[in-house]
């Protein structure tokens, strides 16, 4: 019987809980105050860990909260070991989910153009 989830993705999920609860509770930087970690893409051989993340004001600039995550990589990849009991951490890279902003700017367009039928 196939397995449902494969190991990368159930070491994924919890890598991405580790890093969320090590954000919140952890760091000081106050860059990482309004930032969620919203996926992750664990490379075959766990090398490289993708990490998508979203502000939560979607118009912020997400290249301080960048170079904030990519200051506290060293930190968040040592706790991490600790806490998952992984053989090799990988290497974390941080990339800006922009779907938030994105769902925003599609929500504002539908609404423009439901006010533009609405007068006609």
């Amino acid at each position: 019987m196939p397995r449902e989830f494969s190991r990368n993705q159930r070491l994924g999920n919890q890598v991405l809980r580790t890093l969320n609860e090590l954000l919140r509770f952890e760091t000081k930087d106050p860059r990482l105050g309004l930032v969620s970690l919203s996926s992750i893409e664990l490379a075959r051989d766990l090398s490289v860990a993708r990490v998508y993340f979203s502000l939560l004001d979607p118009n912020g600039d997400p290249e301080p909260v960048k170079e904030g995550l990519q200051s506290a990589s060293g930190f968040l990849r040592g706790r991490l070991g600790r806490e998952v009991k992984m053989h090799h951490v990988p290497e974390l890279r941080f990339l800006h989910d922009d779907s938030a902003a994105e769902a925003q700017r599609i929500s504002a367009l539908i609404d423009q153009a439901r006010d533009h039928d609405e007068q006609q």
